[in-house]
């Protein structure tokens, strides 16, 4: 089933892949770190700057111990040990293939906040958990 990008639905979806996952909680097993997606409007949207829209995910030695979408009205949210922040249309790219993640990263389409060290030495990891997010059908509508 496609969900919109980002949304509860997507989110739970991802949650339930990353926790069923058997190479991905291989591959994860080490990484300790939870971390924040922020999706900014694309340019031209009725959203303007008041439009971020976060998706927080904890993930934990390769599963996903908690997983929620922040509308942008949401004031409170987790502040985690990696931000990730870049417009909707390069997280969409970045999730349907059509972008890499690392290529994204050295052009600033995805901005890293948190110890580039770590990621850089969690690269499979990085890479792996990107797969995961890619089985979760995106609806490229912006909302439902």
């Amino acid at each position: 089933m496609a969900h919109i990008f980002p949304s509860d639905g997507w989110v739970d979806s991802l949650a339930d892949i990353l926790n069923h996952d058997e190479r991905y909680a291989h591959v994860a097993r080490g990484w300790e770190g939870d971390l924040l997606f922020e999706i900014r409007p694309d340019e031209g949207t009725k959203d303007g700057e008041d439009g971020v829209t976060r998706v927080y995910l904890d993930l934990w030695h390769g599963q996903c111990r908690k997983a929620a979408f922040y509308p942008a009205s949401a004031k409170d949210f987790p502040r985690p040990t990696f931000i990730m922040g870049a417009l909707r249309a390069d997280f969409v790219r970045i999730l349907t293939g059509a972008l890499d993640p690392m290529q994204a990263m050295l052009t600033r389409r995805l901005q890293v906040i948190g110890n580039m060290g770590y990621v850089l030495r969690n690269v499979p990891v990085v890479l792996d958990f990107v797969r995961c997010c890619r089985k979760v059908e995106i609806d490229l509508r912006t909302d439902a």
